[in-house]
């Protein structure tokens, strides 16, 4: 049908939109704080970006991309996630060249063909951080307290932050070995997908949503007991940096994340009451993810916090902003001789810098003063053809009910007073 967006999508109108532009100035506000630069990479990539990047294993290549095949028998595909695209540009850009670290953000569409639920769409928003070139853990500190700020100054509650290390390239094999001897005899109970994942990345059973698969997985080895001396140093001055800046945090062995490219930190913020969705941010350091992509050996760190998931958070505590959608001044015409007059008030007064708008379908005079009360004007300019052939307007305060006639340059200039005021 012609009067239905597609499945998994939804149009942001004018009613809510304030609260997304709330979101997101918050966002820039925290991201200037910390000194990061908004980056905005095309909606669309190569397809092969995302199958290097994110990992051809991952549900998200595997289920959830929507790709296709441009007139140039190209294989494309809508941005799932936006890190990958970061990387692409560090390179093609030569941001590396640039002093370093490299600190980025983004807010922007993504699009993953997914089962639509509260909280999960096939487009949804993120905004994300992305830190390139830095490889000790205080950088993985300050990504996580900017997102727990941002978080706290949009006044949310209940958070749980949960903290993990994947381990990297040197200590995974050790775990990977261990947790398929743990899993080997009971592999056949588990999921089609679990099975999949045995042989290619059986990290990947411990995050399989299934409950059956869950308990299968209870009492598996734990990527801790395996983690060689750098991975473990690393996480060790993470929990310290965490501990010196006061933000409580929760251990979770399970907690591996959806894509690929994470090595050593892992970490995930939920807001429980949203449910199966409580996860409103996650994020990871990512060091192979450059080298992957062409690039020489980069270390790097990120997330992506689900903004449609935080608006639901906001509207569970009562937290949305109240909008204020008041217009400053509306022109009431009568008869067809008042109109060039009245619209030249209206240029006037948005030349100003003040909103201001006018009756476009020939209402009545009470229609028009109705139409100004539903808008919340504090004024009214009524212009007759007698106003028009006077140059006057009669300016009336909707608040108090005074009115009086001016000449039109005295009627602008109290008008800008006023609402300057």
């Amino acid at each position: 049908m012609l009067t239905t967006g597609p499945r998994g999508t939804k149009d942001i109108l004018p009613a809510t939109v304030g609260y997304w532009r709330y979101i997101e100035n918050t966002a820039r506000e925290i991201c200037s704080l910390f000194n990061y630069q908004e980056i905005r990479t095309p909606i669309f990539e190569h397809t092969e970006l995302f199958l290097r990047g994110i990992g051809e294993t991952t549900d998200i290549v595997e289920k959830e991309m929507y790709t296709f095949t441009d007139r140039g028998e190209r294989s494309i595909t809508l941005r799932p996630e936006n890190t990958a695209a970061v990387v692409r540009s560090f390179l093609e850009n030569k941001i590396y060249a640039d002093s370093q670290p490299t600190k980025l953000f983004y807010i922007g569409p993504m699009f993953r063909y997914d089962r639509p639920q509260a909280g999960r769409f096939r487009q949804f928003h993120q905004f994300g951080i992305e830190a390139l070139s830095a490889k000790g853990p205080a950088i993985d500190a300050e990504i996580i307290i900017l997102a727990v700020q941002f978080l706290e100054k949009l006044g949310l509650q209940e958070l749980k932050l949960y903290l993990n290390s994947v381990g990297c390239p040197t200590c995974r094999p050790v775990y990977r070995e261990r947790l398929q001897d743990y899993l080997r005899n009971n592999l056949s109970d588990f999921c089609g997908d679990c099975q999949s994942r045995f042989g290619r990345n059986p990290m990947r059973i411990l995050d399989c949503k299934n409950s059956r698969c869950g308990q299968l997985s209870q009492g598996a080895p734990e990527m801790a007991d395996c983690l060689c001396e750098d991975c473990k140093d690393h996480f060790e001055g993470l929990k310290q940096l965490l501990s010196a800046a006061n933000i409580e945090f929760k251990l979770n062995p399970r907690l591996v994340r959806g894509l690929d490219y994470y090595t050593k930190t892992a970490f995930e913020i939920q807001y429980e009451p949203l449910g199966a969705q409580s996860a409103v941010c996650g994020g990871g350091r990512y060091d192979g993810l450059v080298a992957e992509c062409g690039g020489t050996d980069t270390p790097g760190i990120g997330f992506a916090i689900g903004m449609e998931r935080v608006l639901l958070a906001l509207e569970k505590q009562s937290l949305l902003p109240t909008i204020d959608n008041k217009l400053a001044i509306f022109v009431v015409t009568l008869g067809e001789q008042a109109k060039p007059f009245a619209f030249k008030l209206l240029c006037e007064l948005r030349r100003s810098g003040i909103t201001a708008d006018m009756d476009f379908m020939n209402r009545s005079l009470k229609a028009q003063m109705k139409l100004a009360n539903k808008c919340m004007a504090s004024y009214v300019a009524i212009i007759g053809d007698d106003e028009a052939a006077q140059n006057k307007v009669m300016v009336k305060n909707m608040a108090s009910g005074e009115q009086e006639l001016l000449d039109f340059a005295k009627a602008l200039d109290k008008l800008n007073a006023e609402m300057g005021e």
